[in-house]
């Protein structure tokens, strides 16, 4: 009697099947060698910004003080610990982040997520009905892969050099018709990954603005989600403060994503939710209850201790390095690429930049991809089979755009880079092997 494998639901068959960027990401790790390969595709943040003996006082004082952090190594509640709740919302206050008062977040509350701000993006898609989400185009694919196994409809509209046009958003919207009746919510990241294009604050209103009147026109709100990811890595002294969009919020719509892992440590694991009390942030903690309760209860302390002592310091000495790296890369990207690369977004906030190419094809069966994963089957290029030339890995921007987007054509010339990670003179090596693969492409053009 034959027999029928394990029987999935529609979202366990697609997700049986590796995302384009887990499969990359996995093929390159199988045969990554450290202290010889570059990984400049990895989104770590760079393990010089970890306070790890902060850390460790951190979890000593709060070992030391059950009074206070009472419990620390047991279950924690759903909501997460009013501990780094109280914290978090003295940061958001005291340290005037986006021109938030206390004002502000009276009728709003903090939701701690299971594991990072990712398990917070993910509940999302389990608590609102699949639909239309709308988002900028390159996109954080990530999210917006996941978005689509989970059966919602995935508008990326281009950005410019201010974040999500919004002058083609009202032109889609335009298009949409009755069909705009199946919009589910909105997803926008404020310093984009992978651009790290910076959304301005005069950008960010007209978002808001433009939310607002369809959530009147269809007579039901329509959440907008703000991902502050990197909002606290804006190390350009020139760019205009960020503001908050909660400032900007009166129907109540606005909800912000936050993380403590580019400030103090990913491992943490510690994404908080900000916006109005009522039934869509209550389902958020149920949902955090069904899937583990909250974060380890131990790390929401040690948190809440790390923002109650330092962490302007902390912010200050992260940003400090970033900015150092961000110069020298640039300055490295124009002497050893130079001509050949025709857009240069990032640089300012985050650790990315994204790059397209004038005449250069960056995808996974491309020249130029080929030469850095040293694939290209010829031994002068790759090196012998037991020992292989250095690798260089990146995101190409061919999962970066959106498959059905506007942007296919050109994100097939484009790729995202990572400064984090890596120190510098692995980041040199890289650019200059980088430009070594253009030539290869070049030749065989």
């Amino acid at each position: 009697m034959m027999i029928c494998d394990v029987r999935l639901s529609e979202y366990g068959k697609v997700s049986s099947i590796p995302s384009p960027v887990n499969q990359l990401m996995t093929d390159f790790a199988v045969g990554f060698r450290d202290e010889c390969d570059i990984n400049l595709g990895v989104g770590y943040v760079n393990e010089r910004t970890i306070p790890h003996q902060q850390i460790l006082l951190a979890c000593e004082k709060v070992l030391a003080h059950p009074e206070k952090y009472r419990a620390s190594l047991n279950y924690g509640g759903a909501q997460g610990s009013p501990n780094l709740i109280a914290s978090l919302r003295r940061f958001h206050i005291e340290n005037r982040i986006g021109g938030i008062t206390e004002q502000t977040l009276n009728n709003r509350d903090i939701v701690i997520g299971a594991n990072g701000a990712t398990s917070l993006l993910e509940s999302i898609t389990h608590l609102l009905p699949a639909g239309i989400i709308f988002t900028a185009d390159p996109m954080y694919y990530i999210y917006c892969n996941d978005l689509e196994r989970k059966g919602f409809k995935v508008v990326a509209i281009p950005e410019d050099n201010e974040g999500l046009n919004t002058e083609l958003l009202k032109a889609k919207l335009t298009a949409l018709g009755k069909k705009k009746e199946a919009i589910r919510f909105f997803y926008v990241v404020t310093v984009n990954n992978p651009t790290c294009t910076i959304l301005s604050n005069t950008r960010k209103q007209e978002l808001i603005d433009i939310v607002t009147r369809l959530s009147y026109e269809t007579g039901s709100k329509i959440p907008l989600f703000f991902d502050n990811a990197y909002s606290d890595l804006v190390h350009d002294d020139t760019v205009e403060p960020l503001k908050s969009a909660l400032c900007y919020d009166d129907l109540g719509i606005v909800y912000e994503v936050g993380t403590l892992s580019k400030i103090l440590a990913p491992g943490l694991r510690i994404g908080y939710l900000i916006g109005s009390k009522g039934p869509f942030l209550n389902s958020i903690i149920q949902r955090t209850s069904d899937i583990g309760f909250s974060a380890p209860l131990i790390n929401q302390e040690i948190a809440s201790y790390l923002l109650d002592h330092g962490i302007e310091a902390q912010i200050e000495k992260v940003n400090k390095g970033y900015q150092q790296k961000a110069k020298q890369v640039k300055t490295w990207m124009a002497e050893l690429l130079g001509d050949n690369i025709q857009e240069c977004r990032g640089g300012s906030a985050g650790f990315y930049f994204y790059l397209t190419l004038a005449n250069v094809a960056t995808g996974a069966n491309s020249d130029f991809f080929k030469f850095l994963t040293r694939t290209t089957g010829h031994e002068a290029v790759d090196g012998p089979s037991d020992a292989q030339h250095r690798k260089v890995i990146y995101i190409p921007g061919e999962h970066c755009v959106h498959p059905n987007g506007d942007m296919v054509e050109i994100g097939k010339r484009q790729l995202r880079i990572s400064y984090g990670f890596e120190e510098l003179p692995q980041i040199h090596t890289a650019l200059k092997l980088m430009k070594s693969a253009i030539a290869y492409s070049q030749e065989n053009l």
